[in-house]
């Protein structure tokens, strides 16, 4: 049996939805020196949430904590479906900073979908069924016509849009992404985030990503936390902390900045 509880108006209070994952007193060591230090945090169900600080400051060893890489001591609350423990691999979806191929092992992006989705060996060649779901996922991220060219001949933003299309399967809660517009160009960097921006709103995916680019935070993410020397420093809406003066206070100066952005 529920109850609806009035504020004082009279009027029903708002019905607060749970995160959907809560950090609570996080901590991380590698090679025995602490890399996360006490770090709460929430991630909001059906938002966009963005990582920021300088280098060295945890970011991308928090990212890969959360997707079950890394050790750790203290909590985090996951309320992907039933176990509120650990979340199932197919509910998060993981994008990297960077995707290293060997030259030496030529791989089209058939044959990377095939890895990623079957465990069919390669060389028995590519199942109709990976073909057709890479065909599919392909499509979401606007991408056509490219499943037979060589991985490392993609461009930046085409290799990221891969990843993004393989980080989609089957259909995560979660989606973590790390660095995702690194080495692309302005342009494209804009249409990759109005693509993530696009599946929040329209599969309600929640999404957090790691990114320099404050510009593109202050336009699409919905809230900020902030990291400095693997501590959370500050955190809300990125109207508010996103402003040369408080990135100031919070940073001191170096590369950390607002810049204007390029002319179309």
């Amino acid at each position: 049996m529920s109850t609806v509880t009035a504020a004082p108006s009279g009027l029903p209070l708002p019905v607060v939805t749970p995160p959907l994952v809560a950090m609570q007193d996080l901590w991380v060591e590698l090679g025995g020196r602490p890399i996360l230090c006490g770090i709460n945090a929430e991630i909001a169900r059906g938002r966009i949430t963005a990582v920021i600080g300088l280098n060295g400051s945890g970011k991308t060893t928090l990212l890969r904590t959360l997707v079950g890489e890394y050790p750790y001591r203290g909590r985090i609350i996951f309320r992907c479906g039933h176990d509120h423990s650990r979340p199932n691999p197919e509910q998060v979806g993981y994008v990297p900073q960077r995707l290293i191929v060997d030259a030496r092992m030529p791989l089209t992006v058939r044959d990377l979908f095939a890895l990623a989705l079957s465990s069919r060996p390669l060389f028995f060649g590519v199942s109709r069924r990976v073909t057709r779901r890479a065909e599919e996922l392909l499509h979401k991220v606007g991408l056509r016509e490219i499943l037979d060219r060589p991985v490392d001949g993609l461009s930046g933003g085409q290799l990221q849009r891969v990843l993004l299309a393989l980080a989609l399967e089957p259909s995560p809660e979660l989606l973590l992404l790390d660095e995702p517009a690194g080495g692309i160009d302005f342009k494209d960097q804009q249409k990759f985030y109005e693509l993530i921006a696009r599946f929040n709103q329209e599969t309600g995916i929640t999404v957090v990503l790691v990114s320099h680019d404050l510009n593109m935070i202050r336009s699409f993410a919905d809230h900020v936390i902030c990291l400095h020397q693997g501590t959370v420093i500050a955190q809300g809406l990125p109207q508010e902390l996103i402003t040369p003066d408080h990135l100031a206070r919070l940073f001191g100066t170096g590369p950390l900045r607002l810049t204007p952005a390029p002319s179309p």
